[in-house]
């Protein structure tokens, strides 16, 4: 069975908006990035499992508001009390989290083809996010994460590093083109690439 990426008709490559007479490093970059394993872990009410020495990836689940844990292929987000959302190139730790989280404590569940993922790139990353997204975003920073909206659809956004500002945007997979038009949108007074 083919994957069909959920912005598989609608991204198109090239330069777009305010982009003439501009150093093309100096653009925003938008791109899709697909292929990755999602899966939201939830620790259950009645669990007894202390998540303090729980390592996934060598990764510990941190219960600390807006954090995210990272290494090299995947990141741990903080999704709300005792909820993660675990983001990997790594296909294979699947097996690992069934291992780990016994259905007993947890609730893992695989959402990574319900997800449309677009990643922005560049120096107004940031300001492309405020004009549909109520958050401060002055106060994120590398390795920051935090659930909102943009122009009403829900949103998870990952700050992944900074200089340039590199941020990781998630929604429904049938959110997907809407999201797609709305951050483009707001993308072309800047200008931007979509690689």
């Amino acid at each position: 069975m083919t994957s069909i990426s959920a912005l598989n008709n609608i991204h198109s490559k090239g330069l777009f908006g305010d982009h003439q007479e501009k150093n093309e490093k100096n653009l925003l970059k938008l791109s899709e990035n697909k292929n990755l394993l999602i899966i939201q872990i939830a620790q259950y009410k009645s669990s007894t499992t202390s998540i303090e020495k729980l390592k996934i990836d060598n990764l510990n689940l941190k219960n600390e508001t807006l954090n995210v844990s990272s290494n090299n292929d995947t990141r741990i987000l903080w999704n709300g009390p005792n909820n993660w959302l675990l983001v990997s190139t790594k296909k294979e730790l699947l097996n690992e989290l069934v291992e780990k989280l016994d259905e007993t404590n947890f609730a893992v569940t695989n959402l990574s083809h319900s997800r449309a993922i677009i990643e922005l790139e560049g120096e107004n990353a940031k300001e492309v996010l405020k004009k549909g997204c109520p958050y401060n975003f002055n106060e994120l920073k590398k390795n920051n994460c935090l659930n909102s909206t943009f122009n009403g659809m829900s949103i998870t956004i990952d700050f992944l590093d900074e200089n340039p500002n590199k941020i990781r945007i998630f929604t429904l997979r049938s959110f997907g083109e809407s999201l797609y038009h709305s951050i483009t949108d707001a993308c072309l007074e800047f200008g931007y690439k979509s690689i």
